[in-house]
């Protein structure tokens, strides 16, 4: 056998044991097995376009999902984020002729579907609503498993309600995020809790809540420029085992000031942790996202391209 065979032989064997091995191998968010099985399999990064970024023409119907999924494949994304808020009728679930309109057209691009998103409200003290809002997402999860969406983004509460101790309403998110996670479990979709400086504020705090709800079948949804409680590369490093999906933006907000993202610095950050597979980003510059979107992708290739082949 030539050397160049020889080599090529045995790496196929190392990566197809490596693949074999999943399946005996306990997923858990930061464990260093997950981490070497995907540097043994060759796992790669993909670039996700957040349909948020279109926010503005898309909630004041200038433009449609199916025009943005046009736009990705054109521009080369390996994927879209498919948010909820932008289906006709949100928040009421969509026909199952739109959402397989929608899933079959994103295969025919040849751009996958990294995920889905839907505003919910778990930091309510009344009981009744908030059975209402896990309902809510419970349906919402239908219809991320028929979209083919691995992962539904949720939220847990828009701030700490007057008269109530945080860890008081922690504990009602806690419960209330079991059970979606238990739904999500049986639909084949991973639930994720988003940081957005709200009820969750600092990366302790989003850990604090992924650890009580302990369900391989929940994780975070790393927003990067949403801590701004604290220094925020810090913040990321230290949640960004538990990421199950992202969002990276173009800017931090940090100690009243905003400056531009080092891509190189948070790309950095990522490779080095046990997450692999879509990287979403989200431009939240005011303006034509046709034009501004393009730009901020070429940035975020290059970075990463850096990164990766560093």
């Amino acid at each position: 056998m030539k050397t160049f065979e020889r080599r090529k032989f045995l790496k196929s064997v190392v990566t197809a044991s490596a693949v074999a091995g999943i399946a005996n191998i306990p997923f858990t968010a930061g464990s260093q097995e997950v981490k070497k099985i995907n540097s043994a399999a060759g796992n790669r990064f993909k670039i996700s376009l957040n349909a948020y970024s279109f926010n503005n023409p898309l909630t004041n119907k200038k433009t449609t999902l199916d025009e943005v999924l046009e736009f990705c494949a054109k521009e080369n994304f390996d994927a879209i984020d498919m948010t909820g808020y932008y289906f006709p009728g949100y928040p009421e679930i969509p026909s199952d002729e739109y959402i397989y309109h929608l899933k079959r057209k994103a295969h025919t691009l040849g751009v996958e579907i990294s995920g889905t998103g839907i505003r919910n409200e778990f930091a309510e003290p009344d009981k009744t609503k908030r059975a209402a809002e896990v309902l809510f997402v419970k349906r919402w999860i239908e219809v991320a498993a028929k979209l083919g969406a691995p992962v539904i983004r949720i939220f847990t509460g828009k701030a700490l309600p007057p008269g109530h101790t945080w860890e008081e309403v922690e504990q009602w998110i806690i419960e209330d995020i079991i059970t979606c996670a238990e739904y999500g479990k049986k639909m084949g979709v991973i639930v994720a809790v988003q940081n957005h400086n709200d009820f969750v504020k600092t990366a302790d705090q989003a850990m604090d809540i992924i650890k009580k709800v302990n369900s391989e079948w929940f994780g975070l949804v790393l927003d990067t420029g949403s801590f701004v409680t604290l220094e925020p590369y810090s913040e990321i490093r230290k949640t960004a085992n538990h990421a199950v999906n992202w969002q990276v933006k173009e800017k931090l907000n940090y100690n009243g000031k905003t400056e531009d993202m080092d891509l190189e610095k948070l790309f950095r950050i990522v490779n080095e942790s046990t997450y692999r597979g879509y990287l979403p980003i989200e431009t939240l510059t005011p303006g034509d996202p046709f034009l501004i979107v393009p730009p901020f992708l070429k940035k975020v290739r290059a970075a990463l391209d850096s990164v990766m082949n560093s």
